[in-house]
């Protein structure tokens, strides 16, 4: 599966679990568990509660994703 099969959607970080997993609402009643992207973990970008994130998800299981971008 390339990069370009994932969808991204703009989400609000609801929750911080372990191991820098989040859980993030992108719709009003869909909320993804995603983890941090290598590059965001590489630069050490940090994601708090309540940020506003993009989150890539797999068309196959769109209840788990990445978080791949945090704007400032």
């Amino acid at each position: 599966m390339s990069k370009d099969d994932l969808i991204e959607f703009d989400g609000t970080v609801t929750e911080v679990l372990s191991g820098g997993t989040f859980r993030v609402l992108v719709d009003e009643d869909h909320e993804v568990l995603a983890h941090l992207s290598g590059k965001m973990r590489k630069h050490r970008i940090r994601v708090v509660l309540g940020d506003k994130v993009r989150v890539a998800v797999s068309p196959y299981d769109p209840n788990r994703g990445r978080v791949v971008f945090r704007p400032r």
